[in-house]
């Protein structure tokens, strides 16, 4: 079975809005740098992304390579590439059809990502908030990875804040990025029942 890995930036006193991911503006450049070149090395474990609504529009915006208006550094090429031509599903209840090497997820969440973890293939990556917190409560995700930036928001987003149960993990792989950003990879020590 394919595993399910949720992949995210977090600070360290838990926000994970995309927007207060970028430490120290004089280094800006440089944490994006790293933390495109951890993402495009995360994404590459996977063949298919997992988005709910939200995350897919965001990814569309930045990352469709074909119609994309926003103008971005040489250096996120890589990312990009491996993100556009990637096969995604979509969570939505909102969106008619989609696009981008896209198909929406019909029907009850739980069985359609347990088929989708059925398929042959590599991992299945998500990232967001909203979904991760449903599939997180479905027992369905079987890696978590936050890439914790040496950053104190202050504020929210934060992730998982109405979880229903405890989810206890297992750390099984760490890497530290040049910028002091710490990537922390954990598994469920034990399988929920969903």
């Amino acid at each position: 079975m394919r595993p399910l890995i949720y992949s995210i930036n977090i600070t360290l006193d838990g926000c994970c809005s995309h927007e207060a991911i970028p430490a120290d503006p004089t280094l800006q450049e440089t944490t994006l740098r790293a933390l495109h070149l951890h993402g495009t090395e995360t994404v590459g474990r996977a063949d298919a992304l997992l988005f709910g609504r939200v995350t897919y529009q965001m990814m569309e915006q930045a990352w469709r390579l074909a119609t994309r208006t926003i103008a971005m550094p040489e250096w996120t090429d890589p990312f990009a590439r491996t993100i556009d031509a990637m096969k995604k599903h979509v969570v939505s209840t909102t969106l008619g059809q989609v696009d981008w090497n896209a198909e929406l997820v019909p029907g009850d969440l739980g069985t359609e990502v347990r088929k989708l973890k059925q398929q042959p293939g590599k991992a299945l990556l998500t990232g967001g908030v909203k979904l991760p917190m449903a599939l997180a409560e479905l027992g369905l995700i079987d890696e978590y990875e936050f890439v914790v930036q040496p950053r104190l928001a202050g504020h929210g987003p934060t992730l998982f804040a109405s979880l229903s149960r405890y989810v206890e993990l297992k750390l099984i792989g760490q890497k530290v990025l040049s910028t002091g950003a710490v990537a922390l990879r954990y598994e469920p020590r034990q399988k929920a029942m969903a």
